[in-house]
């Protein structure tokens, strides 16, 4: 198993960027498959961004072209940066690692208003 830990969540204005970043308690270079995921309130948890162990990266059609994943290997860290936010990014955001099965962290709040 690997424990996650999300910060970097916030209020932030339409139009305007945010920066999430989830911390391992074990070496990402050994996890698969890590991503974020999110949940808005009434929906269902959907995929936002995903990024392989060789640094393949797939993004959610919604979010491409706005957020990036990236990872830290020294510093075992996944981040996610959002920008040219809407008020439909507004959710709550999943790290999720591919590791002896899924494990997820337990979310940061992201509300994009004015």
């Amino acid at each position: 198993q690997v424990h996650l830990v999300e910060s970097g969540g916030g209020l932030v204005q339409p139009g305007g960027s945010l920066s999430l970043s989830c911390a391992a308690n074990r070496a990402i270079s050994s996890i698969d498959i890590m991503g974020w995921y999110r949940q808005a309130p009434g929906k269902q948890r959907e995929a936002v961004a995903t990024i392989t162990s060789v640094g393949f990266q797939n993004y959610a059609e919604s979010v491409k072209g706005r957020f990036t994943i990236s990872r830290d290997i020294a510093k075992n860290t996944v981040s996610l940066q959002m920008a040219r936010l809407t008020p439909e990014d507004t959710a709550v955001y999943y790290c999720t690692a591919n590791y002896g099965g899924w494990n997820w962290g337990n979310g940061t709040q992201v509300t994009v208003s004015s």
